[in-house]
């Protein structure tokens, strides 16, 4: 076997495809989280809830600076959805997700992650999956919105 040259080298995109069409890739009885919860009208349906919560939340919604909170909404979609296993449209479009460096321009106080857990726990409720596709996500939201932090409470005086 000789190594191929860098030129023959499948590109990320053309990687998944090739592990898609390789049988022993994965089992064949195994779906991805992704599909296992429904696939992209499941991550629509979180990704709304969230943002119907954030749209109202005096400490939240200044974090988004664009008027419409769509923008947001589309890279949050694309980022759960590669990240559980379905189309890998995020990275393609803007590279490694980078969260924290995302999120180091805004004040990410433990306020703030307790804010995004509460409207995320109402879209992961809204969802009503099994009780482990729910653990599963409402596990991976905490730790990534504790991740998140970057400043200290502020105090009131």
């Amino acid at each position: 076997m000789g190594s191929q040259p860098e030129s023959a080298t499948p590109q990320p995109a053309e990687r998944r495809q090739l592990m898609q069409n390789d049988p022993f890739s994965q089992p064949a009885y195994t779906d991805s989280f992704y599909e296992a919860i429904g696939g992209h009208e499941t991550f629509v349906k979180l990704i709304d809830v969230f943002y119907d919560g954030v749209a109202g939340d005096p400490l939240l919604r200044p974090m988004y600076p664009e008027q419409d909170l769509a923008p947001a909404k589309r890279r949050f979609l694309m980022f759960l959805e590669q990240y559980w296993g379905g189309p890998g449209t995020y990275s393609e479009e803007r590279g490694h997700p980078r969260l924290r460096m995302r999120h180091m321009p805004f004040q990410v106080t433990p306020e703030a992650k307790d804010r995004w857990l509460f409207h995320m726990r109402a879209a992961v409720d809204s969802l009503d999956l099994s009780p482990l596709h729910e653990g599963t996500l409402w596990d991976y939201m905490e730790r990534a919105a504790l991740t998140m932090v970057n400043s200290p409470s502020v105090q009131q005086p």
